[in-house]
């Protein structure tokens, strides 16, 4: 075996790929990319095997917010690293980190960390029964909260139904579907079951659509909840440090119960969290409820943690990227009006998603699936061969380390992969 990566084919490494692992990725996520291995990454950019540069508005599926291999994180985890990593114990490390955190997001007394966004969800949705003594809970079309089988569900409005082999009808019993954006749906839905323990939401759908809540939503849901004695969790695996300092939370106004973090939260390294109230995490801390995990805190996690929430900490870095996602959104427009091309841009700057089809506001599920999903990955196929990264699922994603300069240069790129499509829908 050949054990050098840079002197593989691409077609010869996808070959020893799929021998060794099912479909060649190690997330089904990747399965539709899986002839294409990215060897490099700084900064907005990265490089595949073949040596190709491309301008990434993916950034590994969020994580990489404040840019590929970050300076001051590396130096921050380098320097945790020469004093180990796990010890079956604490460590100073996961204290400030949680300090720093809190600080953040304001909302949140305390917090739990963890290693994944779906674990986060896991705890949070625990702890919501243990606190209202009941067993089921609400969530929203086209939402994400983890592959497990309680949570992974279609997007059939009703009882939660899989979605995947393997996956028992039984474990989404307690799964109600709901449409984003409806508060009479939630209501009635309450209504009719006296035995919802949570409101689980993305605040702003970013998974599906970039889709900004109507305005009075968020409210009309913790409304509800405080009424209702819901727990209402905001799944803030990635809007969380991407939409402002304090995530949605802040961005929107509204504080949820409790909510859960990842992605943007320790600038690429591996961890998440769940935050809330210490009356709701309190039989947390006593043994209770049950929240574990080996790599829970651990140092390389919350030495990372601490130098992502010093960057994100500083003076105009928001402002400054809300300006330069804001170019980059406008430039698209006026380039779609140049080519003829139907394109649908909506989101926020940081967060935006693109489609083909309706220039009519796209505010659920339905909405969405209406757009021709068919002409957009087409059109991700040219634009990854002008030399830009993204998913086919629509979203655009900006990092601290984007500068008007890439802006610029990916203008240019997305007007060449326009001038090469065919618009007739």
């Amino acid at each position: 075996m050949n054990d050098s990566v840079s002197n593989s084919s691409n077609t010869n490494l996808l070959a020893r790929a799929q021998k060794v692992l099912p479909g060649g990725v190690n997330s089904n996520v990747r399965l539709a990319v899986r002839d294409r291995f990215i060897v490099r990454g700084s900064g907005p950019r990265v490089w595949d095997l073949e040596g190709n540069e491309y301008i990434d508005y993916l950034l590994g599926q969020g994580p990489n917010f404040l840019g590929h291999a970050n300076p001051e994180i590396l130096s921050a985890v380098n320097a945790a690293m020469q004093d180990g990593m796990l010890f079956g114990a604490q460590n100073p490390l996961e204290v400030e980190a949680a300090e720093r955190v809190l600080d953040a997001i304001q909302w949140a007394e305390q917090l739990r960390f963890n290693v994944t966004g779906t674990e986060a969800a896991q705890a949070a949705l625990r702890i919501a029964r243990a606190h209202t003594g009941k067993g089921k809970y609400i969530r929203f079309q086209g939402h994400y909260h983890g592959w497990l089988d309680n949570v992974l569900t279609s997007t059939k409005l009703g009882f939660g139904s899989p979605i995947s082999l393997g996956q028992p009808m039984s474990a989404l019993s307690g799964c109600l579907v709901l449409p984003w954006n409806d508060l009479d749906a939630v209501s009635k839905a309450i209504n009719a079951d006296p035995d919802i323990a949570a409101i689980i939401t993305e605040p702003m759908m970013v998974n599906s659509g970039a889709i900004v809540p109507d305005t009075g939503f968020l409210e009309g849901l913790r409304e509800i909840c405080t009424e209702e004695k819901i727990v209402l969790i905001f799944d803030e695996v990635i809007t969380g440090f991407r939409l402002s300092r304090g995530g949605a939370a802040q961005r929107f106004g509204v504080s949820p119960d409790l909510a859960t973090y990842g992605k943007a939260i320790a600038g690429g390294f591996p961890v998440a969290a769940i935050a809330g109230s210490e009356k709701l995490l309190h039989k947390v801390g006593t043994g209770e409820i049950n929240h574990s995990g080996t790599f829970n805190g651990y140092a390389i996690g919350s030495a990372a943690t601490i130098a992502a929430m010093k960057i994100l900490g500083r003076p105009n870095i928001y402002a400054n990227l809300e300006t330069l996602g804001t170019t980059l959104m406008e430039g698209m427009n006026g380039l779609a009006v140049k080519h003829g091309a139907p394109l649908h841009i909506q989101g926020l700057p940081m967060a935006f998603h693109l489609s083909f089809g309706s220039d009519e506001k796209i505010r659920n599920y339905e909405d969405l699936v209406k757009q021709n999903e068919a002409s957009y990955k087409r059109f991700v196929a040219v634009i990854r061969e002008s030399n830009i990264w993204i998913t086919d699922r629509g979203i655009w994603y900006l990092s601290m380390a984007h500068t008007q300069e890439d802006v610029k240069e990916t203008l240019e790129r997305f007007d060449n992969a326009l001038s090469k499509m065919n618009f007739e829908l």
